[in-house]
This record gives structure tokens, C-alpha cells and sequence, in this order.
């Protein structure tokens, strides 16, 4: 069974289907490779190479490369070699870090040849920058969704200007909103990702109060909490931070999701804060199950030993 690539590794059932899959397979990955852990079953095309900004403070995804844009021909090849080996693929994810930031014109062009090769495909997704949704129509937006580019990836970390810039984000509330209004008056289904802790400790308030009211304005159809992550140290971070980071321990972290979850006012937003960076996972429907978050997290702030916070060794960073 094909399993997508899950960061820069390709699973397979055992290492002799491995190595007959690796002289077959007809896509050849620029790694890292990233994807969102809901695509773990797509067919994932390269569109892009990098992130067009790389420049966040927290994020090393694509530190390592430089952004380009893939030969056309090259990615509608790989898409027609690759409908010989799948053509019963129902979920495609096209990466790097935001394709959204190509031409409609070029979009399109990749989203027919999906549709033409993989007549079974239900849903195409990628990432999106709130930029790259602000320089298109609401009309050619429209027209993407309609080519079977139904969901958007779109990591907003936080709704506070004073934290997006401190981390380098490229965006503030305002242009957050507009992007994401852009792809919702569309019809785009959006999956937003916000960070714990982004602002450390002397700005976790306003960060969870500001990331709760821009997720009530957008009211998106899914949203995932991550906790801010140090893979190459926090000195190397702090580095990067244009402020003064002061860390933070796991309970001003649950308390940082407290004030958020209290804030939110959202109707029908599937939650989940079970990526293995958080300590204690949530999953739910916000509003329906906000209460009984909020208990989880009061729970877990009295008596934390008897939470079933996931232990440092398992958090899998």
C-alpha cells in the first residue's frame, strides 16, 4: 500500500517493497517533504521547492532550500506517469511550502491534468500563505475550487500584530483576515494552524485573546493548535525572535490554551491539539465541546500528574 512521505521519509510495507516501489516510483522528491498529518494517504506532487518567505522566526522547514518554481512540463509529466501507478488515488496534496503563490493560470493548468489523469481524485489540497489568497480574486479563487483545489492548509500561528512580528510572520490580523475571507467567500474549506507559546511568556495573553478573536471572525471548518518547538535550540530561535522570549513551562502553555479556548466564539470548528508537539491533547467541536476542553485544561493545570500529559519522550520533535 502507498503511504505519502512523512517529512523526508517514504513508508512502505516492508524494505523489499521499498526498494522494487524506489526503481518504479515516477516522482522524484526534493527533500525535506512536509505535509499536513491529514494527508498522510495522498499522492503528493511538487509543485514548488521552498517557501517564498522562509523568513518566520520558528520555522525550519525549508531552511535548507531555496525557493523555486518547478519546470511546468516536468510536474504535468510526473502527474501522467504517476496516474499509471495510482489510478485510484482519491486525495492529492500538492506541496512545497504555498504553490498558491503560482499564477491562477499555472494553477489551473496543474489542476486539470490531475483531474484528467485521476478521474477518481475526490479532494486536491496544499498550503497557502494569507498573501497568496490576497493577490488572487475571489473570482479565480472560485475557479481553482472548481479545477478540485477544495481545502487550504494555512498556518496563521497567531491573530496578535506584536507577535506576527516579532516572528518575522510577513502578515498582521488585518491581511490574516483578508486573505482567509478571500478563500472562505470562495468556498474553500480552510484548515488553519496556530502555535502555543509563539510569544513566550510576556505576550501569551494577548496572543491567545488576538489568535481567538481572528478564528472567530473566519470561523474555519477545521483548526489545530501546535506548541512552539525548538529544534535547533532556544538560543537559536531567540536569535531569530525580534523581542525579548522569555520560555515557557508546560503550565503557562495550558493556561496560554485556556484563555484561547475561553475567548473563542467559534459554531461549528472541528479542534484538535493532538500533533505530537502538544503536551495534552484535545479533540472536539468548537463550540459544542468548549466546555469540556476547558474542564481537560483545568483538570490538568490542578493536578497535572493525573492528566496524561504526554511526556517529553513521546512528543516525537
Amino acid at each position: 500500500m502507498f503511504r505519502s512521505p512523512i517529512n523526508s521519509v517514504i513508508l512502505h510495507d516492508s524494505v523489499d517493497v521499498a526498494q522494487m516501489f524506489k526503481r518504479s516510483f515516477p516522482i522524484k522528491y526534493h527533500e525535506p517533504l512536509f505535509r499536513p498529518p491529514a494527508e498522510a494517504d495522498s499522492l503528493i506532487f511538487q509543485i514548488t521547492y521552498g517557501c517564498s518567505w522562509n523568513k518566520c522566526a520558528f520555522c525550519e522547514m525549508y531552511t535548507t532550500k531555496h525557493f523555486s518554481v518547478r519546470k511546468e512540463e516536468e510536474v504535468l509529466n510526473e502527474i501522467r506517469e504517476a496516474s499509471s501507478i495510482f489510478p485510484d488515488t482519491r486525495r492529492i496534496f500538492l506541496a512545497d511550502g504555498n504553490p498558491m503563490v503560482l499564477s491562477p493560470d499555472k494553477l489551473i493548468r496543474v489542476l486539470h491534468a490531475i483531474q484528467q489523469s485521476f478521474p477518481k481524485a475526490k479532494r486536491i489540497s496544499t498550503y497557502a500563505l494569507p498573501g497568496d489568497l490576497r493577490s488572487k480574486t475571489v473570482e479565480e479563487l472560485e475557479e481553482l475550487k472548481n479545477a478540485g483545489l477544495k481545502t487550504l492548509y494555512v498556518g496563521i500561528e497567531s491573530g496578535d500584530d506584536e507577535v506576527l512580528k516579532m516572528n518575522n510572520k510577513s502578515e498582521t490580523f488585518d491581511s490574516t483576515v483578508e486573505g482567509l475571507q478571500k478563500a472562505k467567500e470562495a468556498g474553500m474549506k480552510l484548515s488553519l494552524m496556530i502555535l502555543n507559546g509563539l510569544g513566550g511568556l510576556n505576550y501569551s495573553r494577548q496572543h491567545a485573546e488576538n489568535t481567538a478573536r481572528l478564528v472567530n471572525i473566519i470561523q474555519p471548518e477545521l483548526l489545530s493548535s501546535l506548541v512552539l518547538s525548538f529544534p535547533f535550540g532556544k538560543s537559536h530561535f531567540r536569535s531569530r525572535f525580534q523581542g525579548n522570549y522569555v520560555s515557557m513551562e508546560i503550565m503557562n502553555l495550558l493556561r496560554e490554551m485556556q484563555i484561547f479556548i475561553s475567548n473563542t466564539q467559534l459554531q461549528n470548528t472541528i479542534f484538535r491539539s493532538d500533533h505530537a508537539s502538544n503536551y495534552l491533547v484535545l479533540n472536539g467541536v468548537l463550540g459544542k465541546d468548549k466546555q469540556l476542553m476547558l474542564d481537560d485544561l483545568e483538570r490538568a493545570l490542578h493536578d497535572p500528574k493525573k492528566a496524561g500529559l504526554r511526556p517529553e519522550w513521546m512528543r516525537g520533535l
